[in-house]
């Protein structure tokens, strides 16, 4: 009796192990250093420098690209920005050349004193094309700088394009999406974007009837011959009946799958994808100890190495509840790719806080020894210059112990081939 007894306990036990879910190795973590660098500094209390985004221009040396960043000027109204402005730098430690502003970049003015500008602008290589693609949202502006809905699509994905032969830059460009209503608002913004070996792009876009609608979110297929940028089809819609919704979402790829993560007002979220269009359901965001990483109501960005997958945030809980929405530090830190949890013990601040905002920043690849975070310090509370900002640009350089494989002479990391 007390062997068939035995028997049957370990059958037992065998069932109970083999039924519970296995729990996912958790990465070794990615070491890297971070050497901050100061572009420049502006606070005359006319306009800050703000939202540069840098992206990578191979170049003959190996390794050592050319470097695109995109900037405008904050006019000190709430979302109130200047024309597109560009920076360039000939190699990672050349000097940084401009702002410049292309007239093809600039204003439009329309009649009753509107004017045209694009804001929330990201820049990445296609390499099939041999261009550089800038990607933002177009914005209506009052005389006073007050956001207009004034006319249907008022709120739409643009681009221009950039040939590092010819330097010269392409007027903005509409990109047409479907005429249903769910698109009348439709915007890549503060968005990172993917493309695809085939040259394909995935451009994640926040959408809704208008501004007055919660945001839902879609990734949507492109088709880029070097001049137009053209829409194929969109992936699952995204929704959370939640404050303002799901918005200003950035997506990369790592191991095979796509991530995007999302901005909601309360808490950030995450979700996961095996083919870039359709996603699974949106959760928050959480620490490995299943605390709430605390990022809410500003945006996060990717960097994907070949060995890790990190997020770049702002979060409660740093001795800055100072700082509007608690945008700063910058924080930096290993994502579990199965769990989709942030490994504490991996968290470090890439960029400091010195009593200035800095939640509207840049993540990218420029090398396989390196990427950057990109970010301004927005002068937006009474107290930021006593406690020692400067309105600066600072480049966040991420230098990684180890090569990153996923980059191969493109700046950015190739999505997977499905």
């Amino acid at each position: 009796m007390t062997s068939i007894k035995l028997i049957s306990a370990i059958r037992i036990l065998t069932l109970l192990l083999t039924a519970l879910p296995l729990c996912a190795a958790e990465p070794s973590p990615v070491e890297f250093t971070v050497k901050l660098e100061t572009v420049m500094k502006h606070d005359d209390g006319k306009f800050l420098w703000f939202h540069p985004r840098a992206a990578a221009i191979p170049s003959r040396a190996v390794g050592d690209p050319s470097v695109v960043m995109t900037i405008q000027k904050h006019l000190k109204i709430s979302d109130y920005y200047s024309g597109l402005h560009f920076m360039t730098r000939a190699g990672s430690n050349a000097p940084w050349v401009g702002p410049v502003l292309p007239p093809e970049l600039d204003w439009r003015q329309m009649p009753e004193g509107v004017t045209i500008s694009v804001a929330d602008v990201t820049p990445g290589w296609h390499a099939p094309t041999g261009r550089l693609l800038a990607i933002g949202c177009q914005v209506r502006y009052s005389p006073k700088g007050k956001q207009l809905e004034d006319v249907r699509r008022a709120h739409q994905t643009v681009y221009a394009v950039f040939d590092p032969k010819g330097e010269r830059w392409t007027p903005w460009q509409v990109l047409d999406l479907p005429g249903d209503e769910q698109f009348d608002f439709a915007r890549n913004a503060c968005a990172q974007w993917l493309v695809k070996p085939d040259g394909t792009l995935l451009v994640p876009l926040y959408i809704g009837k208008s501004t007055k609608d919660r945001f839902s979110t879609t990734v949507a297929e492109c088709r880029f011959d070097g001049t137009k940028l053209t829409f194929v089809r969109n992936g699952t819609v995204l929704r959370l009946d939640v404050a303002r919704g799901l918005y200003e979402p950035s997506l990369t790829t790592f191991q095979g799958r796509y991530f995007l993560t999302l901005r909601n007002d309360l808490k950030g979220y995450v979700s996961v994808s095996d083919d870039g269009l359709q996603f699974s359901e949106a959760k928050p965001w959480l620490f490995d100890d299943g605390a709430e990483l605390g990022s809410y109501n500003t945006q996060q960005h990717w960097l994907a190495h070949s060995d890790g997958l990190f997020l770049i945030y702002t979060r409660r809980g740093a001795n800055n509840d100072h700082i509007v929405r608690h945008r700063a530090p910058l924080f930096m830190a290993q994502v579990h790719p199965e769990t989709l949890q942030i490994m504490r013990r991996t968290e470090k601040v890439v960029v400091p806080e010195r009593g200035a905002e800095l939640g509207n920043f840049g993540a990218s690849a420029i090398s396989a020894t390196e990427s950057w975070v990109t970010v301004s310090e927005g002068m937006f509370m009474k107290d930021s210059k006593q406690r020692g900002a400067e309105g600066a640009t600072f480049v966040a350089r991420i230098l990684w112990a180890r090569p990153n494989k996923l980059v191969i002479g493109t700046g950015t990391p190739p999505a997977p081939v499905k």
